[in-house]
């Protein structure tokens, strides 16, 4: 019986620049939940990559921070 390698997922926000730093602080900050890079600097758009077995925590995660944050979601991985 082989194990079925993880799968990665991701979403596609964007953010007010003067928000950036603080969010991927504190997204970076739940233990190895997700990782943030940017997709677009230009349009302030950031990819969220996370496995796809933490997608409702993440999910929670976002729900969370949307009381703190300008969050527009764009698109999923």
């Amino acid at each position: 019986m082989s194990k079925r390698p993880p799968s990665i997922d991701s979403m596609l926000i964007a953010i007010p620049p003067e928000q950036i730093v603080l969010f991927k602080s504190i997204v970076e900050s739940y233990d190895n939940l997700a990782t943030l890079r940017t997709e677009d600097p230009t349009r302030h758009h950031l990819r969220i990559y996370f496995s796809a077995d933490s997608r409702a925590e993440v999910e929670a995660m976002m729900a969370s921070l949307a009381a703190q944050f300008t969050i527009e979601r764009i698109g999923e991985g």
